[in-house]
Formats: structure tokens, sequence, C-alpha cells
């Protein structure tokens, strides 16, 4: 497993850290996602033979929250 640190300058509240779960647990290859809002990060732990951080990146921009 490999660990990302995403910067997400746009997180502010409890919803958006429940969006922004909700939005790449489900992904195949996903096994954690830990939003620190007051630090603006997205912690993800992930399998990287299948997903990448491109593809966070544009999940999380389809959500609106895009990394900055």
């Amino acid at each position: 497993m490999t660990t990302t640190v995403l910067n997400v300058p746009d997180i502010s509240c409890e919803h958006c850290e429940r969006t922004i779960t909700q939005a790449l647990s489900p992904v195949d290859g996903i096994k954690s996602v830990r939003v620190d809002i007051d630090a603006r990060r997205v912690a993800v732990e992930y399998d990287a033979s299948r997903v990448d951080v491109e593809r966070m990146r544009e999940i999380l921009a389809e959500e609106e929250y895009p990394v900055a």
C-alpha cells in the first residue's frame, strides 16, 4: 500500500469531509481516506497498481474540491 497526502484548499467543514470521503472511498484500489479539515489535507492509502494520484485529483475536481 502507498499513502499520499493531497492539499485541498477548499475544505472548510464536515460536509466537505463527507463529500470527499464518499467520492474517494468506493474507488477500486483505495483502502482508506482521512480528511484533516483544519490542515485542508486528504490522506489516502491506496494500491498504486489499481489507482493513481491523477485519478484521485480528477475525482476531487469533479466534486469541486481541486487539489492544489
